[in-house]
């Protein structure tokens, strides 16, 4: 089996030749279909780095959404609505400028990950911020969108990895 460093570039290469534009509208559509979204009401989202997944037109939607912030280690839940200004944090990563709140309040998480697999395990940036994030979460819904290209049968994983609960993909 690979390790997570060559996977993680491998997966950014394959993301390069997508569609991703594409993917994500396919995506956005099946994510609008999906129970555990359609009974959630406050959501956290992620903000899309280039070839990511890019779940924004969701915000039209009449749900409450967040987007994460990085706070030291940990991610911290903050209140956000189309416009609301975004500074760029030291990950390149656009983040609110939104007092966090307390992430109970969340319904569901949308995660990010270059890869995942058919165990719902996921391959991040490294940094390790969803896994700690989840693990002291964990009875928050979780949905990772990602194209069907970047999954795989296994991926190496460790005791911090955290399984997501649904893995949308096209």
């Amino acid at each position: 089996m690979e390790n997570k460093i060559d996977l993680r570039a491998k997966a950014k290469s394959i993301r390069k030749e997508l569609d991703i534009a594409d993917i994500s509208l396919n995506i956005i559509k099946l994510i609008r279909k999906n129970e555990l979204y359609k009974n959630a009401r406050n959501i956290m989202l992620f903000y899309p780095k280039k070839y990511e997944i890019d779940l924004l037109s969701l915000l039209d939607d009449n749900k409450n959404f967040y987007l994460p912030r990085v706070c030291g280690d940990f991610l911290e839940v903050c209140p956000y609505k189309c416009g609301d200004l975004l500074n760029i944090s030291s990950f390149n990563i656009k983040e609110p400028c939104s007092n966090s709140v307390l992430p109970d309040i969340l319904d569901l998480v949308f995660v990010p990950a270059l890869m995942a697999d058919n165990f719902g395990y996921r391959l991040g940036y490294g940094g390790g911020f969803y896994d700690r994030f989840l693990k002291k979460y964990p009875y928050i819904n979780t949905i990772l969108p990602i194209s069907s290209k970047l999954i795989v049968d296994e991926l190496p994983h460790d005791i911090y990895d955290c399984k997501v609960k649904t893995i949308i993909s096209c």
